[in-house]
This record gives C-alpha cells, structure tokens and sequence, in this order.
C-alpha cells in the first residue's frame, strides 16, 4: 500500500511540474538574433517574421517548449492581419484531402485522423491544427508519404521512376537534384562517419526534403502574397541546408527566415557563438521541462 501512495503521490509531482512548467513557458526559452548578435523579445521576432515570405521553424520533436512557442508564433502571425498558410512536415502529401476537409469543418477529428496518419505525438501539433482550422487558414501537408521513402531506402531512389501519374504527384518531379556537400557531410556525422554512409538512406533524406520544398513551392506559386510558416525537424533546416535549400534554389528570391529551436544544457548561459550559424534566430529551451514523449 506504501509503495503504491509513494508511485501516485511521484505522478502527482510529475504531473503539478509539468503543469507549472507549461503554464509560464515565457521563463523557459531565450531568443538569439544571430545577425544583430544579441537575444530578442518574442515580440520583436514576429516583427521581423510578418517581414518575410517563408518561415522555417525547426524543433526536436519532443520539445514542449517548441510546441509552445509555435503555436504562439501561429497565433501571433494571425494577428498581423496577413495571409497566414501553415506547411507541416508531420502530414504526408496524400493526406490533403483529409487535411483541408477537417480544417474546413466538414469532418469530425475522429474522421480526420483515421484518414491522415498523423504522428504518434499529434497532440504536439494539435493546437496549430485548430488554430488554422479557427482562423481558416490553409494547410500544407507537406512531407513525402512514408512508403515512397521506405521504397528509396530499400531500392534505391532510381525505383521512383516506377511509379503511375497518381504516384507520382505526391513527389516533386523527378529526378530531383543531388543534395549539398555540405548537407552530405552533416549527414555523415550524425550516421557515424563516411564509413557508415549509406547512400540509399541518404536519399530518402532528400526525398523528404525535396517534397517539402515542392510542396511550399507549388502553394506559393499560387499564393504569393502568403506568410508560409513551415515546421519541421530542425535537421531539416539548419544550417539552411535542407528542405530550406532546396526551396531557396526552386525561388531564388524567395524572403526566408529560418529558427532552429532545441534545448541546453546551458540554459542559463548558452554559447551563443556556438549556434551562431545554425539559423537566423536561435532559441534555447529549458531543459527541464518535461519533453513529450
């Protein structure tokens, strides 16, 4: 009975730290201008957003903070008075449909997710979600579907080819363009060096990025007047290699941004200097606060 009060009242704790936590996120993040060398407001990063055409926020999946500040991002957007269209690497290209006909409200949720394959953690992403649908705000699913990467990584990039006029339309047009060295280089380094290169997992890297880019792409070629504000895993756009350099080369003079958002051990004092290539604005969160999954 006594170890059964110790693990519920331990829950309890957890839980009251959580809540804390997620009820004053303003105390758990820092915002680095990388240009200007100094940290900012949230306030003064919207204003140089609304500036902007695309915006790349990069996270860790399981930040609770991120997710925060995203939403809040959204939201601020909104409130610009701009046309605001949200680009999601967490939907896959075959799940429009169900994505623009649950934002329009003519699905319930249970239907809309039945339909959409959302991630395991959608609740992450679930406040945007309804923020668009409550503002009537287009939604990108922007990432390519999960079985034409699994196909690359097993066959080989060149397998795509295969694929009917149907298939096919899901994917950026192809083939699509070898990635940066720079970006293969990063790649290796997180794989474990050029030895453990693998050169089909490579390009399914790059199919999802280059489906991203085509994606944000194709929706402004249509929309140019929109603020496109596109989250991703920030691997996908730090540095601004990636989904973002892809998209740079697509439209050369397309206005970005992009943020890469993470948490540190440094919190207190993060190395600025560090970071300061990864992005235009950095955001450190407080590694304390409890992650999603």
């Amino acid at each position: 009975m006594l170890k059964k009060l110790i693990t519920l009242f331990t829950l309890l704790l957890l839980f009251q730290t959580m809540l804390l936590a997620q009820s004053n996120m303003t105390n758990n993040y820092i915002i680095y201008n990388a240009s200007q060398h100094k940290t900012i407001q949230l306030s003064e990063l919207v204003s140089y957003l609304q500036k902007v055409q695309v915006i790349f926020f990069g996270e860790d999946h399981n930040d609770a903070v991120a997710h925060y500040l995203e939403d809040t991002l959204l939201k601020a957007l909104v409130q610009t008075n701009k046309p605001v269209a949200l680009s999601l690497e967490m939907f896959e290209t075959d799940c429009q449909a169900p994505l623009n006909e649950y934002v329009a409200g003519y699905i319930s949720e249970k239907q809309f997710l039945a339909s959409a394959r959302p991630w395991n953690n959608y609740a992450d992403y679930k406040p945007m979600i309804e923020t668009a649908k409550l503002h009537h705000l287009p939604v990108i699913a922007a990432n390519a579907p999960r079985r034409y990467v699994n196909m690359v990584h097993q066959t080989g990039v060149a397998s795509l080819k295969q694929l009917d006029k149907l298939s096919k339309s899901y994917l950026p047009p192809l083939p699509f363009t070898e990635a940066q060295q720079a970006y293969q280089q990063k790649f290796e380094k997180i794989m474990g060096g050029h030895e453990q290169f693998n050169q089909n997992m490579f390009d399914a890297q790059n199919l999802w990025d280059a489906t991203m880019a085509n994606s944000i792409y194709r929706f402004w070629k249509k929309h140019k007047s929109f603020i496109i504000f596109q989250v991703n895993g920030r691997f996908h756009s730090d540095d601004k290699l990636g989904t973002y350099a892809r998209l740079q080369a697509l439209a050369p003079k397309l206005k970005m941004i992009n943020i890469s958002c993470f948490s540190d051990a440094k919190f207190e004092h993060p190395d600025w200097q560090e970071f300061q290539n990864l992005a235009d604005f950095v955001i450190v969160t407080n590694p304390s606060v409890p992650k999603t999954f």
